[in-house]
């Protein structure tokens, strides 16, 4: 079968039996909504989860295996009198927490982190286990242990508050509203508003955005429900997820609705605001435009399906090709991307194929009934517009093509040039971390024990890099070299503050007290909170060599040190930057001290080993990328030549939209470097949906080209998808700015901005530049070898099409002549 024939049949499947589509589609929506989990709710943001096995920072995990903390994430809880001392019946109470807070689902452990030197406070880490890390199991987690607090009855004037990171990160949440539905709900009301200001018309709007709304509510359950299966997905994957299926969807929402407003046009079609002739009675007539659409309507939408669904069908197999390819990359974060993302685009297809001409022949049937409603009450026909066909006019895109293909070389040699000039921007590309807010919100409870953990604890690190050595015999035995490793970790200037066995709570002990300790009470971690009678060691002394056994593993071989980083933040770009350093010297303090063995673990350091293998994975995915999605265009456009300059032509977009990514962000905004996956998903998004853009203007081309000469067929091809590309542009880049703009301001931070506004501004120069004028022109320039090696490259086929051509009129022009699907029905 003819792939005309394929598309023609769903065009008129769809058409025919527009209402049990639509009914289907909402049982499939409502469904996946109620019977199925939440996106949101199986999100993992743990990235050290995504690195392999290889990676120093896992060979890190596996040294400190020892303590017990591995895969778990630390929660700080800061329990404080501020302006007196901690009193007995204050440790009892701390001491009764402690095990309320082991009941929290989700937590495994929580250590005594020891008393404050100003004996004021004292400090518990509860360990959870990351499990699968998503947000709202953080915020259960969080709000859990919070309960325990608060129902704890504590002693009057006794404090506690969480620290760290992920009391942070859910307070900033709460601040901010669920991220993922105001990206998803602003997305849909600027798609909205773009699309009446395009059609002029709020019924059409909502017809052409209502599939890539039905595609949300349904590919995110199927997406989460594979979550839980085992398929990992990062809250960027979530958020670009919603992105691209509005995106994307709107956008093939568009190809198909500026076809048939082209063939609404078509004088085979009927007149704008007609009434079609028949005999048909009032009832007759109201009933038969809502159960069957008017034969014209019906075969504007199957001639679009039929001449689109294969530009459709092909621009989301470009799309899935490109994702898929990421299952091939090493980098887990990456290779997670790909099925979540080709599950969204298979929905986003069949909507767009199927949904999207249901609706339309209802929306066309509605407007008939209003014609013969209208007929029936006032006796006389009312020419009511379909609000769809648009002008017909040649419009500014006629206009620019009729110059390009006038001057093509001048054309392209201006293009190259500036894309060229921004291109040369990509070489200041530095790598960096994801940045974002790590203050807690003002006034939280997160800020409260931030404070107290500042002023009671100065020597601990909220966001600890762990510097993890491993001896030969136990340090009890010989304690000098953690004396020696501390003093030289201060001395190196990496770090601001290195908290270890010898003064895990700010006091220091000497390496003969340590000594002298671990001999008269033995095991630091097997001590309860209170001395026991006839100890004879002082509070202090027992409170500090009791806090140590968070440092020292039970056989005494294992050492580590929780230390603050001077580069700042571990999430932010100076502290990437400086993770060599930090490696390199703590190898060097481990040789010295006489170490076996030594490693350095955190958020800085698996940040690190994510780049790198991020930069590996770009090298060798990208590269089978281009050669999947060069076989996909070579069989849609019938050449081996158009790939090759349509992918150039990609190329060229990204780097261009890198070099001003670079400009803005890192040159003028003053950032230390871009996330550093952002080159590898800004690359595979811009080849994936530049290129649904060169096969919507490519195979016009071709279909004109087909019966006219080149030059005139780039024109009216141009004429004719010229705004349906830079509308379809504009819908995509908007949604990425609205992500950016939404998820930039939360905990997420300059991460999602800087990708969601590097991926809009190379979506924008891909539609308005290069897509409608690079390569346009390249066509022009190269005539009919853009066609090689098929039919149309030889030199008679373009003289044979012209003379088989049908002139206006014929038979042959009217589709109508040609489909039964076309004549009319008298059937009701």
């Amino acid at each position: 079968m003819h792939i005309d024939a394929i598309f023609s049949a769903i065009g008129r499947f769809a058409v025919r039996f527009r209402w049990l589509v639509l009914v289907l589609w909402v049982v499939g929506a409502v469904a996946a909504v109620t019977q199925l989990p939440a996106l949101s709710s199986v999100t993992q943001n743990n990235n050290s989860k995504f690195l392999p096995a290889s990676a120093p920072s896992e060979r890190a995990a596996e040294l400190a295996a020892p303590f017990g903390t591995a895969n778990l994430q630390p929660v700080p809880v800061v329990i404080a009198r501020p302006g007196s001392q901690l009193t007995a019946a204050d440790l009892t109470a701390v001491t009764t927490l402690q095990r309320q807070l082991r009941t929290v689902p989700g937590i495994s452990r929580v250590l005594d982190a020891g008393r404050s030197p100003d004996g004021e406070a004292v400090q518990l880490v509860a360990l959870a286990v990351q499990g699968g890390g998503n947000q709202n199991q953080e915020t259960d987690l969080v709000d859990g242990l919070r309960a325990k607090i608060a129902h704890a009855g504590l002693p009057a004037g006794l404090q506690a508050h969480l620290a760290g990171d992920i009391a942070i990160q859910v307070d900033q949440q709460k601040a901010s509203g669920n991220q993922g539905n105001k990206v998803q709900d602003l997305s849909i009301v600027f798609i909205l508003v773009l699309l009446v200001l395009i059609f002029r018309s709020l019924t059409l709007a909502l017809t052409t955005v209502a599939p890539a709304v039905f595609s949300v509510l349904i590919s995110g359950p199927l997406v989460a429900e594979a979550a839980r299966h085992g398929l990992q997905v990062s809250p960027l994957a979530q958020f670009l997820l919603i992105v691209l299926v509005l995106g994307a969807g709107t956008d093939y929402g568009l190809f198909l609705v500026f076809r048939v407003r082209e063939e609404l046009r078509a004088g085979a079609h009927g007149k704008e605001g007609v009434e079609y002739p028949g005999s048909r009675g009032v009832l007759s007539g109201l009933l038969g435009d809502l159960i069957h659409p008017r034969p014209a309507a019906r075969q504007a939408i199957v001639t679009s399906v039929t001449r689109v669904g294969e530009s459709i069908t092909f621009s989301a197999a470009t799309v899935i090709a490109a994702v898929l390819t990421l299952l091939l990359a090493s980098f887990s974060f990456y290779s997670d991307l790909g099925i979540p993302f080709a599950i969204a685009i298979c929905v986003i297809l069949l909507a767009g194929l199927t949904l999207l001409p249901a609706i339309l022949s209802i929306r066309l049937s509605l407007l008939a009934m209003k014609r013969s409603l209208f007929k029936a009450v006032f006796g006389r026909p009312k020419l009511i517009p379909w609000n769809i066909q648009g002008s017909g006019k040649m419009g500014l895109w006629g206009r620019i093509a009729g110059r390009i293909v006038h001057r093509p070389a001048l054309t392209l040699t201006i293009g190259v040039v500036v894309f060229g000039a921004l291109a040369i921007g990509a070489t200041g590309y530095v790598a960096g971390g994801f940045g974002g807010d790590t203050s807690p919100p003002a006034g939280s409870d997160s800020a409260a024990g931030t404070a107290l953990l500042a002023k009671h604890f100065p020597q601990s690190s909220a966001n600890p890099t762990s510097l993890i050595f491993r001896f030969a015999r136990p340090v009890w035995d010989d304690p000098a070299p953690l004396a020696a490793a501390t003093r030289q970790l201060r001395a190196s200037g990496l770090f601001t503050q290195v908290a270890g066995p010898l003064n895990p709570t700010g006091a220091a002990l000497t390496p003969a007290q340590y000594t002298a300790l671990h001999a008269r009470l033995g095991l630091a971690a097997a001590l309860p909170a209170v001395p026991p009678p006839g100890t004879r060691v002082s509070v202090g002394l027992y409170q500090t060599y009791r806090a140590s056994s968070n440092y020292v593993s039970a056989d005494g071989r294992t050492v580590q040190y929780s230390t603050g980083l001077k580069a700042g933040d571990p999430g932010n770009t100076p502290a990437l930057n400086a993770v060599p350093a930090i490696r390199a010297e703590t190898t060097r303090v481990g040789r010295s001290v006489g170490a076996a063995d030594s490693a350095v673990g955190g958020e800085a350091p698996a940040i690190y080993d994510i780049s790198a293998i991020s930069n590996s994975d770009l090298k060798h995915v990208v590269p089978i990328a281009i050669l999947v999605i060069g076989i996909l265009l070579a069989l849609v456009l019938r050449s081996l030549v158009a790939p090759l300059y349509l992918i150039a032509s990609v190329g060229i977009s990204f780097l261009a939209a890198l070099g001003l990514s670079v400009l803005l962000f890192i040159k003028i905004g003053g950032n230390g470097g871009l996330v550093f996956f952002m080159p590898f998903l800004m690359f595979i998004f811009l080849l994936a949906l530049g290129e649904d853009y060169n096969i919507l203007v490519m195979t016009r081309i071709r279909e004109e080209a087909q019966k006219l000469p080149l030059r005139e067929a780039v024109t009216r091809a141009l004429s004719a998808t010229g705004t349906t590309v830079t509308s379809a542009g504009m819908v995509l880049a908007g949604t990425f700015i609205v992500f950016g703009i939404v998820a930039g301001s939360g905990a997420g931070g300059s991460q999602f901005r800087d990708i969601a506004l590097g991926l809009a501004f190379g979506i924008l120069m891909d539609t308005f530049l290069v897509r409608t004028l690079l390569v346009p022109s390249t066509v022009v320039l190269l005539g009919r070898w853009n066609w090689w090696p098929s039919r149309m490259s030889r030199p008679d086929a373009a003289k044979a099409s012209l003379a088989t051509a049908p002139s206006p009129g014929t038979a042959a022009e009217d589709p109508a002549a040609e489909d039964p699907a076309a004549q009319p029905d008298h059937s009701h």
